[in-house]
């Protein structure tokens, strides 16, 4: 009888062991799992033409506007227009375009730049100080919004609703 209550309790013992173990594993595995879904790990593959044309097809705005952004010009960053576009000049970026009404009174600039993933906070942050929603003759830009995923980072100065429907757009972007 001892001899079997000393089984039990060693067969216990490995129970318990194998819970801790199997807890842990499950803990690492969702950390490991929360660190690609916080957007810093996930690639998002294709021309930045292209993904930008899906932001706008996916954004949830009023028709008008919604119409409206499809005529929008896009054209791509380079050193003439750089200082202009993003506000100063030496950002890190790999590629970049820029998406503004061609001629509006309306405050309006969607960028996207594809950066080297450890350049991401650096990138947002200079756009968030060198942002100048006062660039634009007669208007202003109601807000700024910078936000990224992966290797993308998205920088827009327009109205606010336009900024919350654009930036649900791009983190939709598979």
């Amino acid at each position: 009888m001892k001899k079997q209550i000393s089984r039990i309790k060693q067969i216990n013992r490995i129970k318990q062991a194998a819970s801790v173990f199997l807890i842990l594993a499950l803990s690492f595995s969702l950390i490991s799992c929360g660190k690609k879904e916080d957007g810093k790990s996930v690639t998002i593959e294709g021309e930045l033409t292209d993904l930008m044309a899906e932001i706008y097809a996916g954004i949830d705005i009023d028709a008008e506007t919604k119409e409206a952004m499809q005529g929008y010009i896009s054209e791509e960053i380079n050193a003439e227009n750089e200082e202009y576009i993003l506000g100063t000049t030496g950002i890190p970026y790999k590629e970049g375009i820029c998406s503004v009404p061609m001629i509006s009174s309306i405050a309006y600039q969607c960028v996207l730049l594809r950066v080297e993933p450890e350049n991401v906070d650096t990138v947002k942050k200079t756009l968030q100080e060198t942002a100048d929603v006062n660039k634009w003759v007669c208007v202003s830009a109601e807000t700024v919004l910078v936000e990224s995923r992966g290797d993308l980072v998205l920088f827009a100065m327009c109205r606010e609703d336009v900024a919350y429907a654009l930036s649900s757009a791009f983190q939709s972007l598979k």
